[in-house]
């Protein structure tokens, strides 16, 4: 009796995992939504940091900005070459080495995308309220 129910049980289930429909197109799925763009600033100079050894933030909008595997158009304003020229933030020397603390010919590979420590900032409500002290606050600066 009891490997009868386990068989019924387990067919059942079976029916019930291939009458599962799955998102076959990645376009209409929750994750392909673009985020938002709600007012970002336009051009706030050096924004200082809130904590120790948070990387720099973006005081510029990054709308357009692309930074793929192929390209990384914060290069074209940051890199060695042109910071100087178009008076961008340089790219520190951090991010030319590998993590044996060689240099690297370009950017390191661990370093290329940008955006995944730099963020842009902007002017909206916090989804979740926090007490959060910046450390000047906290150091009374």
């Amino acid at each position: 009796m009891r490997k009868i129910l386990t068989l019924i049980l387990t067919a059942l289930a079976g029916v019930a995992v291939a009458n599962t429909q799955v998102a076959t197109d990645i376009n209409n799925t929750a994750e392909s939504v673009a985020p938002a763009f709600t007012n970002p600033y336009k051009d706030a100079g050096n924004i200082p940091i809130t904590f120790p050894h948070q990387p720099p933030l973006v005081p510029h909008s990054i709308r357009g900005l692309q930074v793929t595997k192929n390209t990384n158009q914060c290069l074209g304003c940051h890199s060695p070459e042109v910071a100087q020229t178009t008076g961008a933030t340089r790219i520190p020397e951090s991010h030319f080495m590998d993590r044996d603390g060689k240099r690297t010919e370009g950017a390191s590979p661990r370093r290329y995308f940008c955006l995944q420590c730099h963020v842009q900032q902007t002017d909206v409500n916090p989804i979740i309220q926090n007490k959060f002290d910046t450390i000047r606050q906290t150091q009374g600066k």
